[in-house]
């Protein structure tokens, strides 16, 4: 069984049932999958060149603001971007900025606006002279297939996709026929997010590209955090990214989509590049002329393309990064750091990963490192049998533990929430401070948190706070599909400052836009809003409807937590 976790936009918009020609479609389709799932593999023999990071970060504009802002050469520097404002306005300005490299590496990409004034500013870049490497984990990629050979078709962009399918490129649900054979590759993803420009700034954390990680979308959003980044530990992430890009698992985009929609008419590869790899700086066009015409022709009206200009109005209010760009002085919190990243090798592991292969066994050091305090923050939360006995271990020497994640009326994966329902009533029990996120944030009160409007909320923060003196903020959830499955990345940074900003996010969630967890005297969870006399208490999960809090009920028994 495929384990897929769907973003909370996906049940925004129910498609409108199909005619009856469209269901004999999907038929053929679907059997020509499973015929094909016997023989399906992939390329056997792809010409993909290696290439590697920017080697001179100083020699850009951003390289020698970075360096004119470091107060410690050893440290590297450092913002939490909690903002989805602030978020877009940042790497819009990073991307605008680079004079030399832009690589890109993220799980998933949506269609929507957010995503495509991203890339058409990444496209304007590329027609300036940068270099262009996007790295995108196959598993969303079916409806955007086609732009995303489009965009690789400029001679300053190459697009890689990761852990591809090995067939049935159709749809999602033909790709999965297609891969019954390989089922144990396939469930397992690359959920790594970062951008890096000019191998002198980044930005890394939690989002995904798309509007419900940035406030843009009117149905739901995601309450979500990145850090922004400068110093020694951006050379570390472009490390990571060029161990990605280079692995055998990274396959151009042209390898797997039809030959007619790839680089027809482009020159060489290697055209207009210095000795490193890098592009000499020019004016060069984009790919092709009648390339998007050519393809456009297989696209419903109503569905846009991913390359299509965005609508006016989407560069963000304000932002702080091109002010401080303008200035020649960065403000950022410079503080030790490290960066935690899986090995790419860890997909092919089936699920039991070597210890060298993931940071699970790095993050529960950290966690074990805690003297007073630890302060989870994770929007699926599974401890597990080891998590458990890392609880039952800091609790024992008096640890303060507090957890925050999605409740199920907030959760994007309400399957999941049963694997973390399971552990519920023996997390209170051990005294942990346990918390859920209600699908609602209206007027928060915390600082930087962003407008959610009338829109659903749902917590996609991933972060750790130990002692409020270390902070991991990355893309790992607290899950066995995290510690197992998924490829995962994070940054740990000794800054008490930072620390401090991270629990105040925490705690501003918890007071004002959760339930707390309690067990009545007869053991049973109940959920409590508020204190004192005015708090609101509830005994079945508050706000979810009555046929999810069924379906989950029935999925319970069938649903093994490695999968999950």
């Amino acid at each position: 069984m495929l384990a897929v976790r769907c973003v909370s936009s996906c049940a925004a918009h129910p498609p409108p049932a199909p005619p009856v020609r469209a269901w004999w479609g999907a038929l053929l389709a679907l059997w020509a999958a499973w015929w094909l799932s016997g023989c399906a593999s992939l390329p056997a023999a792809v010409a993909s060149e290696p290439s590697f990071a920017w080697s001179r970060p100083q020699a850009t504009r951003l390289g020698q603001v970075a360096a004119a802002s470091n107060v410690q050469p050893r440290y590297s520097g450092f913002r939490l971007l909690v903002s989805g404002d602030e978020a877009f306005a940042t790497l819009r300005t990073l991307i605008r900025s680079a004079q030399r490299t832009l690589d890109l590496q993220y799980y998933l990409i949506h269609n929507d606006g957010s995503t495509r004034a991203l890339l058409q500013d990444v496209k304007a870049a590329a027609d300036r002279g940068v270099r262009v490497r996007f790295l995108l984990d196959d598993i969303h990629t079916a409806d955007v297939e086609a732009e995303l050979l489009e965009l690789s078709a400029h001679p300053r962009i190459d697009v890689r996709l990761f852990n591809p399918f090995p067939g049935g490129r159709f749809s999602m649900v033909t790709r999965v026929f297609a891969s019954l054979t390989d089922i144990a590759r396939i469930n397992q993803r690359m959920h790594n997010k970062m951008l890096v420009a000019d191998n002198a700034l980044a930005v890394t954390g939690g989002r995904n590209l798309g509007d419900p990680y940035f406030l843009r979308s009117p149905q739901s959003n995601f309450l979500d955090l990145d850090v922004l980044a400068a110093g020694p530990v951006v050379q570390q992430l472009s490390h990571a990214f060029d161990t990605y890009w280079n692995h055998r698992l990274a396959y151009p985009v042209e390898s797997l989509a039809r030959k007619e929609e790839g680089r027809a008419g482009q020159g060489a590869a290697g055209d207009g590049l210095e000795a490193d790899g890098t592009p000499a700086p020019s004016s060069a066009a984009p790919g092709g002329p009648g390339a998007r015409e050519a393809r456009a022709s297989g696209r419903q009206a109503s569905s846009p393309s991913l390359l299509a200009p965005a609508k006016e109005g989407l560069q963000a209010a304000w932002s702080r990064l091109e002010r401080e760009l303008a200035r020649g002085r960065l403000q950022l919190d410079w503080a030790p750091s490290t960066l935690l990243v899986d090995q790419p090798s860890k997909i092919a592991t089936e699920g039991d990963p070597a210890s060298t292969e993931t940071i699970a066994d790095d993050v529960a050091a950290l966690l074990r490192r805690s003297e007073h305090e630890a302060v989870i923050i994770s929007p699926y939360y599974v401890p597990g049998a080891r998590g458990m006995a890392l609880l039952q271990e800091l609790r024992a020497k008096g640890v303060r533990v507090r957890v925050l994640t999605n409740s199920l009326a907030a959760t994007d994966a309400p399957v999941v929430h049963i694997g973390y329902a399971r552990y519920r009533p023996e997390l209170v029990r051990l005294g942990v401070e346990l918390h859920e996120m209600e699908p609602r944030i209206a007027a928060p009160r915390t600082r930087h948190i962003g407008s959610f409007g009338s829109s659903r909320a749902s917590l996609h923060v991933k972060a750790v706070v130990v002692d409020r003196r270390l902070l991991l903020v990355g893309s790992m959830n607290m899950d066995p599909r995290s510690e197992r499955l998924n490829t995962e990345m994070g940054l740990v940074v000794r800054s008490a400052a930072l620390a401090d900003d991270l629990v105040r996010l925490y705690e501003g969630v918890t007071a004002d836009h959760s339930y707390r967890i309690e067990l009545d005297d007869e053991g049973r969870v109940r959920w409590v809003k508020g204190t004192g006399a005015a708090a609101q208490v509830h005994t079945s999960e508050p706000q979810a409807s009555a046929w999810l809090r069924l379906m989950l009920w029935m999925l319970t028994p069938f649903a093994p937590e490695e999968m999950l």
